[in-house]
């Protein structure tokens, strides 16, 4: 499932290529016919992301609610004026990146016949973006929206005045453990099993610990690293937890393989104190976490 930073970078996309435009809405696998006939036709005013949320407000008031879920993935094309990835979402094709570039060059005509189950079309003057696979696509009103936002957590990538102080209370006040609480969105919203694993292991933090008791100090570190770590894979399109110091050859970009600390690395050595990385399940999902330093 896509992570927190990839939703927001799509939300930049959407922006930059569609903000301001009329679209012709469609949905050509059909599941979506009601919704695109509310929508086709207005012009998006505004991208929005929080945690895994998705929305495209319209001038009319209503909204595009998309979670991409495990299999959602968006695909762009257009001219030489609609720039930017080709691919966000999943499948993704290099790890936790988005793959290529969307523009078509000058020749383009107009969008290529749907391929596969494409719930949803976005169509403008110079491009398009395909939706399939996602777990939410519906057409909402503002209240609707609001209601979606109200049940969950802040978001890191806003990293709004009071922010911080709201997820270490959320956090604290769960006798669950902590590695659980990280991936519940009412408590964070936008963390997945990746930053989950890599900020449990950057600030040496015991996964099975209940949130009562982790202190508020330890909470507010939880939090900066997450902010931290989720900004730089905004940037980068990418999750990269690992200082250039790790990076074999001394490569200008982490190898995949020196990317993380921990996650997809058991049996492996800790890259701090050697000890095997381990694996198991909490939540019904793995966790990777080092038994020599995270005690």
């Amino acid at each position: 499932m896509p992570e927190g930073h990839s939703v927001h970078r799509l939300a930049r996309q959407f922006q930059d290529v569609f903000g301001g435009q009329r679209l012709e809405v469609s949905s050509p696998q059909g599941r979506f016919v009601a919704g695109a006939k509310l929508l086709t036709g207005h012009t998006m005013v505004e991208a929005l992301a929080h945690g895994k949320q998705f929305f495209l407000r319209f001038e009319h008031g209503l909204f595009l609610h998309v979670h991409l879920g495990l299999y959602g993935a968006w695909s762009f094309g257009g001219d030489s004026t609609f720039t930017g990835a080709s691919s966000i979402g999943a499948p993704r094709r290099i790890g936790e990146r988005e793959s290529g570039q969307a523009s078509d060059g000058g020749d383009y005509a107009g969008p290529p016949a749907p391929v596969g189950a494409v719930r949803v079309r976005l169509v403008s003057d110079h491009g398009w973006a395909d939706l399939r696979g996602a777990t939410t696509c519906a057409a909402i009103t503002a209240a609707e929206a609001e209601a979606v936002l109200d049940r969950l957590g802040p978001d890191p990538l806003h990293n709004r005045p009071g922010d911080r102080e709201e997820f270490i209370a959320r956090l604290r006040r769960r006798k669950t453990a902590v590695a659980l609480l990280l991936m519940d969105q009412s408590v964070l919203a936008g963390v997945g099993n990746i930053y989950r694993a890599e900020v449990l292991f950057r600030q040496a933090v015991d996964p099975w610990t209940p949130g009562t008791a982790v202190d508020v100090e330890t909470a507010g570190r939880l939090w900066d690293d997450t902010v931290s770590t989720m900004s730089d894979g905004v940037r980068d399109g990418r999750i990269v937890t690992t200082p250039p110091s790790l990076w074999t050859g001394g490569a200008a970009l982490a190898p995949d393989a020196d990317a993380h600390f921990v996650y997809k690395r058991e049996g492996m050595p800790c890259r701090a104190c050697g000890t095997l990385v381990g694996v198991t399940e909490i939540g019904a999902r793995k966790l990777y976490w080092c038994p020599g330093c995270q005690i």
